[in-house]
C-alpha cells in the first residue's frame, strides 16, 4: 500500500460538525483553483467503500446525503473505529494513494489521528482547518441530534485541544467565504506556482 512517492505542496485538512459546510467550502475551493491544481480527499469515501464490500450495500447509497447512509451511520463509524485502531493511518493511505496534484483538500478529517497521520507524512505543507457554525444554522441545513453519532469521536475528536491554522465561520452573517478563504487560496496558488 506505501507505493506513494509524490510529495504534495500543500494539505489542507478541513474539520467541523456535521453540515457545517465542510464539502460547501472545499468544492469551493477545487472550483477555485481547478481539478489540475487541486484534489478533494474524502476520508470517508475510502471507508464508505470498504464498509459496503465488507456488509454487502450499496455504494453509491452510503456516499450519497439521504437515509440509507443514515441507517448505516452509527454501526460504520463503529465499523471505521475498528479500522483505525488497528491502523490509525489505514484511511488517509487510502485516500492520498496516486494522488498527484500539488495541492489537496482533506474535506472530512474528524479525529485527532486523521490531523496527526497527515501532520506526521506531510509537515512542512499541513495546514488545518475548521469550518465552524452555529447549532441553528446546522438544523436549517437538515442537521438534528442523533445520540451515538454527535457524541461519537467521529463528530467531537477535533472540537477542543487542537490549534487549527484557520478558522472559517460559514455563517450567512459572517464574512463572504471568498473573504475568509482569500489568504487560503492565496498559500494554494503560491503552492502550486500559479
Amino acid at each position: 500500500m506505501e507505493d506513494r512517492v509524490f510529495q504534495p505542496r500543500l494539505v489542507l485538512v478541513f474539520s467541523g460538525k456535521r453540515k457545517s459546510g465542510k464539502d460547501y467550502v472545499t468544492d469551493w475551493i477545487l472550483e477555485s483553483l481547478g481539478p489540475q491544481v487541486c484534489c478533494v480527499l474524502r476520508l470517508s469515501g475510502p471507508l464508505k467503500q470498504q464498509y459496503a464490500q465488507e456488509h454487502d450495500l450499496d455504494l453509491t447509497q452510503l456516499l450519497g446525503p439521504g437515509p440509507y447512509k443514515e441507517k448505516y451511520r452509527a454501526d460504520m463509524i463503529l465499523w471505521g473505529e475498528t479500522q483505525r485502531r488497528q491502523d490509525p493511518g489505514y484511511f488517509c493511505r487510502l485516500a492520498t494513494r496516486g494522488v498527484r496534484q500539488p495541492v489537496w483538500v482533506v474535506s472530512d478529517a474528524r479525529r485527532r489521528t486523521d490531523l496527526e497521520w497527515f501532520k506526521s507524512e506531510f509537515p512542512r505543507q499541513t495546514q488545518s482547518v475548521r469550518v465552524q457554525c452555529s447549532e441553528e444554522t446546522r438544523k436549517q441545513r437538515g442537521w438534528s441530534y442523533t445520540a451515538g453519532v454527535d457524541d461519537a469521536e467521529s463528530e467531537c475528536g477535533l472540537d477542543s485541544g487542537v490549534h487549527f491554522d484557520w478558522i472559517i465561520t460559514n455563517e450567512a452573517n459572517a464574512p463572504s467565504l471568498e473573504e475568509q478563504l482569500q489568504s487560503i487560496l492565496k498559500l494554494a496558488e503560491e503552492a502550486a506556482d500559479l
